[in-house]
């Protein structure tokens, strides 16, 4: 590749000013923006307390260097963000240096990181100065003397904006009718004539390149030669692109390394990859999905063979390291309502080789003021998964538990068992599918009851947010139905349930973000008496409607005591705001039915409304929100604070 400048471009006089007309690489230009982009893990800090923190991340500076920083841009006042973000300099400027030669070293490296960043923007010709106390930063030796602070000076001359011109790309992908193997053309990103010659848009355009002859079954596609000039006379850039495709492969055998406890042939068999098949990239990117939903593996890379056989296969190594054995939690949730719960979990991970998971919970809960043990919930249960049955993505789920809990409206003393499969059909698509059997003891305005209920349950999952735990875009989708027999009183009975949720991001990398959420539910039974309380709706509390007592919503007899009903409607608006990048703040509107035989009136309708606070910890949102109810009723409560972690939904 080369970068052909007009042959009167001056170089840089003695005050040593770094300047575009020097760069002779946009290669180099494009690796410094991969340099400057790359940035270290950081400690996990949330209210002042630091978790994950390297030892080395606060070190003791010997010899500090405190300066202060200015960016001057000439011309095009509106680059001043990106020369800023650009700018090692800049980032650290709260911070001391480690001394001059700290310093004058980061200085450096920002010459080349401000000229990649101009290079982004379409500016072939940036002349760049950095001063440090008066001096430009390239003429000092690393020993100079310098005041305490230091003025540092970042002066940028874009120059002119550049434009794509004559661009070609040789053996490009011929057009597929597949949808699966579709790749946007480059002209569609903006590499075009015309367009703002970005640097970024011929990385773009060629990656887009490649990965159409990839998606044809082509692994080993490659840039062949690449040829850029930008004319300094007219202000434009020419790029021509030579791709050489490599041969068309197949999918060889994959082995395995780096594995201790783990079947290497199962490991094999989880990736999906058959031998044979048409090698496709999508296929790739599912086999390592594969490998992480086994929850084993510490590390789990796939790296292809360096080239294709001459049978046409290409070989694959999984190369794996595995987790500890065990792994155990505790955990705790807070409701000024429902009273405080402790919970914990001990895992163990892959028992007989082939990544099964025995998962032991417990958990207590309602823990009040003063403390009456009578009024604890319990619950203790186990759930083994034998991960890979049938299919890599068919997982065999069985689960046992015993717990007892008090609700307003009842007490529950129940054991239960239930057996299934779960199949991921895609990123986006799940099926849940089994059957289950429980035994029940409710006391409620019934009285004391048993229950003993055998059938079956169902359920599908569309998922299509872009985060599960902090949405900004997307929607979700799922219903559940579950036909049993209660076996006590002799009754068929069904459930349904569906919701939907959906989210709307605007402003600035989403600053503003409007969510919804609409769940449905009906039972078809006998006579309420008849028919399990826990399987009856109820509404109420932090999943639900907020501002109200857990599971308190439901049906009147008329003489005030509340059951159960066979019907449910509810929802929640929430809008939601980003104050800064970890803070951000939630207004929302809950409302709930719960009806027995017929749709309610309004009156019935319970609202709870809000506000919360949101704070980002890096595996999602902690969340603590405010509730009143608009229209209680006697028995609830004035108002309600829940503690959690991630969005309410």
């Amino acid at each position: 590749m080369r970068l052909l400048l007009p042959g009167g471009a001056s170089r840089a006089g003695p005050s040593q000013l770094r300047s575009a007309r020097q760069v002779t690489s946009i290669s180099a230009v494009c690796l410094a923006v991969g340099l400057a982009l790359a940035a270290p893990a950081a400690a996990f800090e949330i209210f002042g307390f630091r978790f994950f923190e390297d030892e080395t991340e606060d070190a003791v500076i010997a010899d500090p260097q405190p300066y202060t920083i200015e960016v001057v841009i000439a011309g095009d006042g509106d680059l001043e963000g990106v020369v800023r973000r650009a700018s090692t300099l800049v980032q650290d400027s709260a911070d001391p240096a480690s001394g001059a030669a700290g310093l004058l070293a980061t200085a450096r490296g920002d010459y080349q990181r401000i000229v990649a960043a101009m290079y982004g923007e379409g500016r072939y010709g940036p002349v760049v100065s950095i001063s440090v106390g008066g001096r430009e930063a390239s003429t000092l030796p690393p020993d100079v003397s310098l005041p305490d602070p230091v003025p540092v000076v970042i002066t940028v001359d874009p120059g002119p904006e550049f434009r794509f011109s004559r661009l070609a790309i040789a053996n490009q992908a011929p057009p597929t009718a597949d949808p699966d193997d579709y790749v946007d053309p480059p002209f569609e990103v903006g590499f075009a004539a015309g367009e703002v010659a970005r640097s970024g848009l011929v990385l773009r355009a060629e990656s887009l390149a490649l990965e159409a002859w990839r998606q044809l079954g082509h692994p080993k596609a490659a840039v062949a030669s690449r040829d850029v000039v930008a004319d300094h006379a007219t202000n434009t850039v020419d790029v021509t692109l030579v791709v050489d495709p490599g041969p068309r492969a197949a999918f060889g055998a994959v082995s395995v390394t780096g594995h201790e406890r783990m079947d290497p042939e199962f490991v094999a068999w989880m990736t999906g990859l058959t031998v044979g098949e048409e090698y496709d990239p999508d296929e790739i990117e599912q086999a390592q999905k594969r490998l992480d939903r086994l929850e084993v593996f510490q590390v789990a890379r796939l790296e292809a063979a360096q080239n294709v056989g001459p049978d046409g296969l290409l070989p694959f190594t999984a190369i794996v390291q595995e987790l500890p054995g065990r792994r155990f939690g505790v955990g705790a949730t807070y409701s000024s309502v429902d009273g405080l719960g402790v919970e914990a979990f001990h895992l163990w991970r892959n028992l007989f080789g082939r990544a099964e998971r025995l998962r032991l919970d417990a958990r207590v809960a309602s823990i009040g003021y003063p403390v009456d043990t009578s009024q604890f919930d319990y619950f203790f249960g186990g759930t083994f998964t034998k991960p890979g049955v049938f299919t890599p993505d068919t997982d065999f789920i069985a689960a046992v538990s015993a717990e007892r809990s008090i609700y307003p409206t009842y007490t529950e003393t129940s054991l239960s068992a239930r057996a299934g499969l779960n199949h991921v059909l895609s990123d986006h698509i799940a099926f849940e599918a089994g059957a289950q059997f429980e035994r029940n003891r409710f006391d409620d305005v019934f009285g004391t009851r048993d229950f003993a209920v055998l059938g079956l349950y169902g359920s599908a999952t569309l998922d299509f947010r872009d985060n599960p735990t902090n949405a900004t875009e997307g929607w979700y989708l799922q219903g559940t139905l579950e036909p049993y027999y209660e076996l006590v009183y002799g009754n068929p009975q069904a459930r349904l349930v569906v919701e939907g949720r959906t989210y709307f991001g605007f402003g600035d990398d989403d600053q503003f973000v409007l969510a919804g959420r609409l769940r449905a539910g009906a039972l078809v039974g006998p006579s309420l008496d008849q028919i399990p309380p826990d399987k009856l709706f109820f509404a109420g509390g932090g999943g639900s409607v907020r501002g109200y007592g857990y599971r308190s919503i439901g049906v009147d007899d008329g003489n005030g005591n509340i059951t159960g009903g066979r019907y449910l409607l509810e929802g929640s608006v929430e809008a939601r705001a980003r104050v800064t990048q970890d803070i951000g703040v939630v207004g929302f509107v809950d409302g709930g039915y719960v009806a027995a035989d017929v749709f309610p009136a309004i009156t019935d309708l319970r609202l709870g409304a809000g506000i919360g606070v949101r704070y980002e910890t890096g595996f999602g949102p902690l969340r603590a929100d405010l509730a009143i109810p608009l229209n209680k009723r006697a028995g609830d409560p004035d108002y309600a604070v829940y503690v959690g972690i991630g969005q309410a939904f």
